[in-house]
Formats: structure tokens, sequence, C-alpha cells
């Protein structure tokens, strides 16, 4: 019984010791997170106003007339990914609302929170249906309208879509709806109808190049000219890739000066003289060599799909090819890619290529 009653007393005095502990550990916890806050390159430069959006001129222009009267059509974006269609719109918005009222105007919901029926009708529908006032504490006009922001607006379902058509309709004095996406296919039409449609296009080399030349000298990154021009062309018009290879690479390196050959790795490029010999077997007709030479691949850890990519680029340019062998390679090649795509065996769809390419090349010579 004594033991019983002893029991609470003596947790009761180690308890707040432990809060106190626990107290002190959050506040150094926190401490250090105030002193270091590490933010990768894509975040860090993002565009923070309309200005700074690269390329994409015909939107920046319309927003920023847009800006100006502080009106925004309902906005509908589409393009490939990494071409700045997210950080637009969020640079418009904060450019409209400033940094005080841009979290109570701006609703953004992404592909990875849940966007079914339920919750446009109840989360999306009572954020439009309240009331937003049109001025700002700076003095500065403000809309009177607040922002949904519907990110990979396309893997939405057809029945969400649907909910959505109503609201961007009943709520049109309050809200201003932008959805995002990267197949405009996939929108229904009656939500394409309701919006100012925009493509965004990949970007061009040298506007990726300058981008790449601004982050390298802000951040002291030593890189060649070489190292910049292809990763360039392994991010194909992907600028956020792009910067994610460069900030792995500046990683890797730690200090020393990025080469063409550490992008290549980085990016999980396979070297063109593998290609090249890999075409070479194919050409000799030796069935051994080639399975020696896929084993080797696959060990080596090269993704085939890549080696798919890198092949019908190889395949198209040589000049020693017949129409008809390309051709006949080409279609392989899609129909390898689509088996992949579906998880097939990445070993046995190799083989499958490289059978097909020997007999090809083989048949007449």
């Amino acid at each position: 019984m004594q033991a019983f009653l002893k029991g609470p007393s003596s947790i009761s005095t180690k308890a707040p010791a432990a809060k106190e502990k626990g107290a002190a550990g959050a506040a150094g916890s926190s401490g250090e997170g105030k002193r270091l806050k590490p933010i990768p390159w894509v975040e860090k430069y993002r565009p923070k106003n309309v200005d700074e959006v690269a390329f994409q001129d015909e939107v920046v222009a319309v927003l920023k007339k847009s800006l100006e009267g502080a009106d925004l059509p309902n906005l509908l974006f589409y393009g490939p990914p990494g071409t700045g269609k997210t950080s637009t719109i969020l640079a418009a918005a904060r450019e409209l609302y400033g940094p005080e009222l841009f979290r109570q105007r701006v609703l953004e919901l992404n592909a990875s929170d849940e966007r079914g029926i339920q919750v446009i009708r109840e989360k999306v529908k009572a954020f439009a249906q309240l009331t937003a006032s049109g001025s700002r504490s700076d003095g500065k006009v403000c809309p009177p309208f607040k922002i949904v922001i519907l990110d990979e607006a396309d893997s939405m379902t057809s029945a969400a879509q649907a909910a959505l058509r109503r609201t961007m309709e009943k709520e049109s004095k309050t809200t201003r709806f932008c959805l995002i996406c990267n197949y405009i296919s996939r929108i229904i039409e009656p939500l394409t109808s309701r919006c100012s449609k925009f493509r965004f296009k990949p970007l061009s080399d040298k506007i990726q190049q300058q981008r790449l030349l601004d982050v390298s000298e802000k951040e002291h990154v030593k890189i060649s000219s070489e190292a910049v021009s292809y990763l360039v062309k392994v991010s194909e018009g992907d600028l956020r890739k792009a910067i994610t290879f460069l900030q792995s690479a500046t990683r890797l390196m730690g200090g020393k000066e990025i080469t063409e050959k550490i992008v290549a790795e980085i990016a999980g490029v396979i070297p063109k003289e593998t290609t090249d010999e890999l075409l070479s077997v194919c050409q000799s007709g030796s069935f051994e060599r080639l399975e020696t030479l896929a084993k080797n691949l696959i060990n080596e850890g090269y993704a085939v799909a890549q080696l798919v990519n890198q092949l019908h680029d190889t395949v198209v340019e040589r000049e020693d090819y017949s129409d008809k062998q390309k051709s006949v390679i080409v279609e392989k090649l899609a129909e390898v890619d689509k088996c992949l795509a579906d998880g097939a065996d990445e070993y046995l769809q190799l083989m499958s290529l490289c059978a097909l390419v020997m007999q090809q090349l083989t048949q007449n010579t």
C-alpha cells in the first residue's frame, strides 16, 4: 500500500524535471534551427516577382498588366515540368497581396494533398465563399478577391473537376482560380473554356545557361563552360532539374571545378563510347559478346530507359544505316520504352532490343 502511495509522488517530482529538460532541448534545437537554414537552390532562387520569371514573355506581359489594374482572370498554365508555372503564379500573388496578406488570400493545393470531390465541395468552396477587403497595410492597391492555386490539376478526377465548374462561376466576385498542369488534354473542356490558357515553353539553352551561371556566381561554384552547356543539354529545358544537378555536383566536388564528366555521372547519362560499343557489337553478329555487354550495362547500374533515349538519337543521326533499318529499330525502341514504363524486366527488354538491332545490322552484310 505504501509503495502504491509513494508511486505517484515520485512520478510527480520527476515529471517537471523531465519537462524542463525537454523544454531546454526544444529551445536548443530551435536555436540551432535559426542559425542554420540550408535551403535547396531550387527554392532559394525561385523568382520573387513576375519580372524575374525567365523566357515566358507572353504570360509575364499579361500578368503585369493584370497586376497594374489589380484584376486577374481565371488562369490555366500548362507545359513541361520545370518551366516556371508554379513560380509565376506564386510571384504574382506575392506582388498582389504583399507578405502579410499572402497567407490569408492564397489557397494552394498540390497533387500530394487530397483533392477528391469532397475536398472541392468543402475546403475549396468554403475558402471561395469568404469575402476579401480591398486594402493593404502598406497602402498599395489590393484586389478584393482571393486566389486558389490547383497545382498538378491534370491528376484530379473528372468528378472533382466537374464539381469545380459551378464554384468557379458562382464565386467569381470573390475568388480567382489558377489551374496548373503538364497535359491540358486531361483537363475537362468546361474548365478550360472558363480560363485564360497560357502555354509555358521549355526554356531556351541561352536562358538556362545564363541562370545557371548566375547561380554558380552567387554560390561561388567553379564550373567549366563545357559543363554548363552539358547541364543544359541533359536537363532538356527543365531549369529545376538543371539547378538540382548543379547543386548535387557542387556537393560531390567540394569546392573543386565541375567538369562535363562529373555532370554526366550525376545525371546518370550513359557514356557515348558505351552506346557506340553496343552498336558495334550488334554489327559484329556475336551474340555471346552482346550478352556479356548487356549484363555489364545492367551491373553498372545504368537505366535501360536512359539507354533507349540515347540510342534513339544515335540511330537517327547515323548515316550508314538505311531508312528501313532506322524505322524498324526506332519502332522497337518505342515498344521497349512502353514495356519499361509498364514495369517489365530491364535485362530481358535490353536483350530483345539488341537482338533486333543485330538482326537489322547483319542481314545485309
